[in-house]
């Protein structure tokens, strides 16, 4: 191994101090990835009352002005570190609540009350917010190279022909891992029995293939009856059926897994297809905390609302099945004295891929070309 020397400006503490290796995998101790967009917050939680959250190691203050426009600023006042979130907003002037300090939207300070000039060289960071359906997204890197073309495709769960059932939680565990459990698909049955997977499923044909940093997973298995949370909400359940997905690992803030369904012998004016997109978010909070929200979004039964309690509760079940894994997973690599080196096997190979993809880029930020 070989630690890298690091370009000040891009660097974070983590990334001055680890060791990047020549076709190395990411784990729970590499650098966060900062020039990418995540998700601050969804939509309906950023209003006129100032709300702060840590996003990738740094505190964000986050509202809205007259206007409706989400503003994200660092949670810190340049004067005293006072936390602006605990301030007032006066129209679109963000006030801190401790020495007055005044900011607009940009992060440029407007007055300093006890100076008869306001100094020019105080100001508040402001990060790129895009608002995107439900979702906020921000960037945490390099301001320059915040361009919105890079924000990952979620049209679906704005779109009235799909209905969408969601959740979020607080996780104590790495988004590395988190990426990795999503794409291993053979751990369904046994985690989550009956509600997600089947012994079929994960015995079935796995094809993988990379598209740039885009890892993709498809799978598809016939004549089997499926698992409750699609032959529930379809009615098929018990009846052999055909099961196409498709999973991605969309960038370090998104997974997404496309579903069909297809009814091989419907009754006579039933419809044959049925589709799921299941959306997983996840922002760092730091390299062993994730904010995470998901959502099941369907094409059919969009009224039902039977459809949207079961899969409610089916998706929050197994989802928190998923966290609850993946922090005893974390507690044990974190504090077992004896290292451990995991075995890797052939259906590992998207998650490795995942781990490689991730591992470059942290690399690329600390200023390393392998």
């Amino acid at each position: 191994m070989k630690t890298i020397p690091v370009h000040a400006a891009a660097a974070t503490p983590a990334a001055e101090t680890f060791a990047f290796e020549a076709g190395g995998f990411a784990d729970h101790n590499t650098p966060l990835i900062l020039n990418c967009w995540y998700v601050a917050a969804l939509g309906a939680e950023v209003s006129r009352d100032i709300i702060s959250r840590r996003l990738l190691g740094t505190d964000v203050a986050m509202y809205r002005t007259l206007a409706g426009e989400p503003v994200a600023v660092r949670n810190r006042c340049p004067h005293r570190s006072f936390p602006l979130a605990k301030g007032k907003l006066d129209g679109d002037t963000l006030i801190c609540g401790y020495h007055g300090m005044q900011f607009d939207p940009s992060g440029r300070c407007l007055n300093m009350p006890s100076l008869p000039i306001t100094p020019s060289n105080a100001s508040v960071r402001s990060f790129p917010v895009v608002e995107c359906g439900p979702l906020i997204w921000i960037w945490m890197g390099e301001s320059d190279m915040a361009d919105e073309a890079l924000i990952p495709d979620t049209h679906w769960l704005a779109d009235p022909e799909w209905k969408s059932v969601s959740g979020s939680y607080y996780m104590k565990s790495d988004y590395i891992s988190m990426h990795e459990n999503l794409l291993d698909q053979t751990h369904f049955p046994f985690l989550h029995p009956g509600a997600i997977g089947t012994p079929e499923y994960a015995r079935s044909k796995l094809d993988v293939r990379q598209e740039g940093e885009v890892i993709i997973i498809d799978r598809q298995l016939k004549n089997s009856p499926p698992p409750g949370v699609y032959g529930v909400p379809t009615g098929l359940t018990g009846k052999p059926v055909h099961r196409y997905s498709e999973a991605r690992f969309a960038s370090p803030a998104l997974h997404v897994a496309f579903a069909k369904i297809v009814d091989p012998t419907p009754p006579e004016g039933a419809q044959s297809d049925y589709r799921f997109n299941i959306t997983h978010i996840f922002t760092p909070e730091s390299r062993g905390s994730i904010h995470y929200w998901w959502f099941n979004s369907r094409d059919f039964k969009l009224d039902d609302r039977d459809a949207d309690e079961y899969l409610h509760t089916a998706s929050a079940k197994a989802y928190l099945e998923d966290v609850d894994a993946l922090e005893w997973i974390l507690e044990v690599v974190k504090n077992d004295a004896q290292p451990q080196f995991d075995l890797n096997f052939a259906p590992d190979k998207p998650g490795l891929l995942m781990r490689r993809i991730i591992h470059e880029r942290a690399a690329a930020e600390a200023g390393y070309t392998f």
